[in-house]
């Protein structure tokens, strides 16, 4: 395990509009108020056509090669997320949504582009005085939280 120590700094209450692309939304925020690093919770509607990473297609497999999955139809979504920069500075959204329609589920991040259906309710938290970052593994072939 590696671990860093942050403080909870401001709280933004967002509301996603229709169309909207969440990662693009809330990393653009984050560059316009100056958040450094964040955790988040998401609960709304994605719309028709987003797209979600939802897992590797083989485990053992270097470096990773992910899977997407669109989404037939409006869903609800509720999710988790955490936000920290990349080597360049840039904040970097990794959030993991639950979407439902009917009886089925399907989960997975967000990075492909999921689009907001009406409205998506997003609670940021700030984290002041994190040291962490998303650093590229050539391994893995994506980036990876460093505390």
């Amino acid at each position: 395990m590696k671990y860093s120590e942050a403080k909870i700094g401001r709280a933004f209450v967002i509301r996603l509009e229709g169309g909207d692309i969440v990662h693009d939304e809330i990393e653009q925020l984050a560059l316009e108020k100056g958040i450094k690093a964040a955790t988040l919770i998401v609960v709304g509607a994605a719309d028709k056509g987003s797209t979600l990473v939802v897992g590797p297609r083989e485990e053992s497999a270097r470096p990773i090669e992910t899977m997407e999955q669109a989404l037939h139809g409006v869903h609800e979504v509720e999710g988790v997320g955490t936000l920290f920069p990349n080597e360049e500075g840039e904040p970097v959204l990794h959030m993991h949504i639950a979407c439902g329609r009917e009886s089925g589920t399907v989960t997975g991040c967000v990075r492909r582009g999921v689009k907001t259906w009406q409205v998506m309710e997003v609670v940021l938290l700030e984290l002041v005085g994190a040291t962490a970052t998303r650093q590229f593994s050539q391994e893995l072939g994506f980036h990876l939280l460093q505390p």
